[in-house]
């Protein structure tokens, strides 16, 4: 028999609440639980707390591996109705649920995660009681983990709102009560922020009310599933993709007048040692071979979606052989935000739009695992910001086309 809400100790008011989405996580979620737990226990002893599992209702037990973790700290169980799935749906539960415990603050922690410690639960909460609003992550994390997030949505999200939020996806963060209240009423609501969108969706948001936001320092890499980038992307792609480009109508009036970027604060320095994270290995023929074969199945859509010069560019860089091929920056930019201005104007249906990217999103990948290869982490990290200045230095192109100015 279905059940919306488990609260085996009856909790009714909680400050500080620590959430694990989730979704068939049976195998993994216990871990994040305890490390929570102990990080409530020993940061946060004179806070009333409480972690939350919000689930879409998984039928691999992960309910009960959550229930049936040994903490301090009180659990509560919350499930989207059968039927209803995605992590935005999860979201949805816990804003409601944070308004009636009327908590002050919210740490949100990926159920999947190996490497937590319960000083993330410090450096998500801490911010949160001294006057930052939004705490994303700051983590080390492979160079060639994370590549929807260094080549797309880090530097889209910094060129259009103006700010340097490093893991504007990273799926930890911090964020207040006050701000659950307005993710609540927020009209910018669609399928795909319901599902992988509501990441994004919550730090443009954040990033657009104007809040005091930081980044925190994690102390240890980000270690999860890792995924290689040439493997299927699934839904996540169409639905992190189209949630940028479906805000960027809501708040255009915000982005246009945004020059530059600036510096995010950053919370918590003296890390100590740093851990390097586990290497993530990459097929790049693979994603080399993926780029060439988009050509037949999404040529006439790139045509239709982007500009005459952009295209033109496009099918130069087609015809490099793999040993000397490159995908300029400032193209990779363009194409970006012709996308943008073809999902606002329903050039194609969006969801074969966000499909026809993809091949081009493999082909940037390839280009940037080919410059990287023999570069530390320090030195990608390095190339991804100079990455994000030709971004900007490229977005007067974008306000062009967004006002049919060409």
């Amino acid at each position: 028999m279905f059940e919306k809400e488990v609260n085996p100790d009856g909790v009714d008011k909680a400050d500080l609440v620590v959430c694990i989405p989730s979704y068939n996580e049976a195998d993994s979620i216990s871990y994040p639980v305890k490390q929570a737990s102990e990080g409530l226990v020993k940061f946060f002893p004179e806070v009333r707390s409480v972690i939350i599992n919000t689930d879409n209702n998984s039928p691999d037990g992960t309910r009960e591996a959550f229930l049936n973790t040994p903490t301090e700290r009180s659990k509560i169980y919350l499930s989207t109705e059968p039927g209803v799935k995605g992590k935005g749906n999860n979201f949805r539960n816990l804003f409601e649920k944070i308004l009636e415990l009327e908590a002050k603050a919210v740490v949100v922690v990926d159920a999947d995660l190996k490497s937590i410690t319960p000083q993330w639960i410090r450096h998500l909460g801490e911010p949160l009681f001294n006057d930052f609003s939004y705490v994303a992550p700051l983590y080390v994390r492979h160079k060639y983990d994370g590549t929807i997030t260094n080549g797309i949505a880090y530097p889209l999200s910094r060129t259009l709102y103006g700010r340097r939020v490093r893991q504007p996806i990273g799926g930890d963060f911090g964020f207040s009560g006050d701000l659950a209240r307005i993710y609540l009423e927020n009209e910018a609501w669609d399928e795909a922020t319901a599902n992988f969108g509501i990441d994004i969706w919550m730090t443009t948001i954040a990033l657009n009310q104007g809040v005091p936001i930081c980044q925190s320092f994690m102390g240890r890499p980000k270690i999860h599933r890792p995924k290689d980038p040439a493997s299927s992307l699934g839904p996540m792609f169409r639905q992190v993709i189209g949630t940028i480009f479906s805000l960027m109508s809501h708040f255009d009036d915000t982005w246009m007048r945004v020059k530059y970027s600036k510096p995010t604060a950053i919370y918590g320095f003296g890390l100590g040692e740093v851990e390097m994270p586990p290497k993530v290995d990459v097929d790049a023929q693979k994603l080399f071979k993926k780029f060439h074969a988009g050509f037949d199945e999404y040529e006439e859509i790139w045509k239709e979606a982007l500009f005459e010069d952009v295209f033109g560019k496009l099918m130069e860089i087609k015809g490099m052989k793999e040993r000397v091929f490159a995908f300029p920056t400032d193209l990779w930019a363009r194409i970006l935000f012709d996308m943008g201005v073809a999902y606002r104007d329903r050039v194609r249906e969006p969801d074969l739009l966000m499909e026809s990217l993809i091949p081009l999103y493999y082909g940037r990948t390839f280009s940037f695992v080919k410059k990287t290869r023999r570069m530390s982490t320090q030195q990608a990290e390095e190339a991804i910001e100079e990455d994000c200045v030709t971004f900007e230095m490229t977005k007067p192109y974008l306000i062009k086309r967004w006002n049919g100015e060409l």
